[in-house]
């Protein structure tokens, strides 16, 4: 009788304890609150366009992005599976290769039936928005599954005076597209609860060709000196084993001497990019500025990105789809005071097809149906080693028949190397040693010392396309005749 009600008493001072003790003494952290997430997502930003990168154009202006940086962490090795909008932005939202989602190219619809993460937060509690560029197949503007706010454009949109259809209510809107944008996504996070994480979904029409910045802005590098990249000059070094594609393209709607059929030239594209980047930079800071006022901050994770990267005159080339470097490398920071360690950065190569498992793990989402072939990179934002990360991941990018002037590009791209092999063409495949050439101007495709490694990591890209399900006849396994290891010339 004695030990019964002294166990009755322990049991009612130990749930009395539970209920005044903070859930920090109880072995969980004062941030295990789940946190509100922002994803800002860019168009057509290369990586390493950003002031506080090592190779950023020296006039180039980002601080708040460097801000980001300097007091969060830089995802140094950010890539995406295809550098194309469309595919690319449906790979975010879905965490798969296009191959599996069906949206390869920028004139595919998204399939019927399709799930993108947000939903998984709905029923998980979050209030959801989107609020942007959708350009996801077509030219719909209208609200689509898994968001509580949405607020969009057809197509590409207007960088002025766009057309927004503001949960199924279309209005014309004065102004300059990022003002309007985060004017929008600063007003709903004022009127998020406390009491409910959210989900922000940013994505801004900056800074995607034909480059129009804001009119305070129109002009401020106009006098600023270009650095021309090493490979775009028109020289028989630059272009020795190279692709006859690529030697063609300069001369095209994607090439440095013809761009856009000439109706402009470079250095006037160059300065227009840099200065429409000066708004979406000014949009970052603006949306952590209303976090921070609002005292959001302390329980939200901010990441920012690209859907893309962007060519300026690598090997004679301007825009993306492509293989090389410019095209598929991305920026990313992440950034959660407190949470996340000022200043540092990830080595690791992260996908965009990572980015909707990863938030689910963040918001605490640890089960779900959806099928995805990226993995979450939570862990390694807050400094815990992931033994078995990924050391290579497979490129694809479809021939378009609007812009004829890319072939099909299938690569495994390496910690090292990098395996180019061009699908519907009779041409040059290409294999770079990136470590000792990071430029990527020496083909060693040709290379008798490489031949096995060519060999294998050809046989591991098309492992990786058949591991999912692929059955599109640019993943067959090519016969040895199909190979295209070099070139026959007269």
């Amino acid at each position: 009788m004695q030990r019964t009600l002294q166990n009755l008493i322990c049991t009612l001072l130990f749930t009395l304890l539970v209920v005044a003790v903070p859930a920090t003494a109880l072995g969980q952290s004062a941030g295990s609150k789940r946190p509100n997430v922002v994803l800002i997502l860019s168009d057509d930003h290369r990586f390493d366009f950003m002031s506080f990168h090592e190779g950023a154009p020296n006039f180039l202006q980002t601080p708040n992005m460097d801000r980001l940086a300097a007091g969060g962490m830089h995802v140094k090795n950010a890539f995406v599976t295809t550098s194309l909008c469309s595919p690319s932005r449906a790979s975010i939202l879905t965490g798969r290769y296009a191959h599996n989602h069906g949206v390869v190219d920028n004139a595919r619809l998204v399939p019927e039936g399709t799930r993108f993460f947000p939903a998984e937060l709905q029923r998980a509690g979050y209030q959801t928005a989107f609020i942007g560029k959708w350009h996801m197949g077509g030219v719909t503007d209208e609200p689509r599954p898994g968001f509580d706010h949405w607020v969009s454009f057809r197509g590409q949109g207007t960088y002025f005076n766009p057309t927004l259809n503001v949960d199924g209510s279309r209005k014309e809107y004065e102004g300059y597209n990022a003002d309007i944008l985060t004017d929008f996504a600063t007003k709903w996070i004022r009127e998020q609860s406390s009491d409910q994480p959210f989900f922000l979904y940013l994505s801004h029409k900056s800074v995607h060709a034909e480059f129009q910045p804001a009119p305070r802005h129109q002009g401020r590098y106009e006098d600023e000196t270009l650095v021309y990249p090493k490979t775009m000059a028109n020289t028989e070094s630059n272009y020795r084993d190279k692709p006859r594609w690529v030697t063609e393209q300069r001369y095209g709607w994607h090439g440095v001497d013809y761009l856009y059929q000439g109706a402009m030239n470079f250095d006037t594209f160059y300065r227009r990019y840099t200065e429409t980047l000066l708004a979406l930079d000014e949009s970052i800071g603006q949306v952590i500025d209303e976090l921070e006022r609002d005292g959001l901050m302390e329980n939200t994770i901010v990441i920012y990105m690209s859907d893309n990267g962007f060519s300026f005159g690598e090997h004679g080339l301007i825009d993306k789809r492509h293989g090389y470097e410019e095209s598929i490398r991305v920026p990313m920071i992440a950034y959660a005071p407190g949470r996340i360690e000022a200043g540092s950065v990830l080595d690791e190569m992260i996908l965009n097809i990572d980015m909707a498992p990863t938030i689910l793990d963040l918001a605490g989402v640890k089960e779900t149906d959806l099928p995805m072939d990226g993995r979450s990179f939570s862990p390694l934002l807050f400094g815990q080693p992931m033994d078995d990360w990924r050391r290579e991941f497979a490129y694809e990018y479809y021939w378009e028949y609007s812009f004829p002037h890319t072939p099909t590009v299938l690569a495994l791209r390496g910690e090292r190397y990098k395996y180019l092999f061009y699908h519907g063409i009779w041409d040059l495949n290409e294999f770079y040693d990136l470590s000792n050439d990071p430029l990527e101007e020496h083909n060693l495709i040709n290379s008798a010392e490489h031949a096995d490694l060519i060999k294998q990591m050809k046989e591991r890209l098309f492992d990786i396309l058949d591991a999912q399900n692929a059955t599109d006849i640019a993943f067959r396994r090519p016969t040895d005749w199909q190979a295209n290891e070099r070139l026959l010339r007269d």
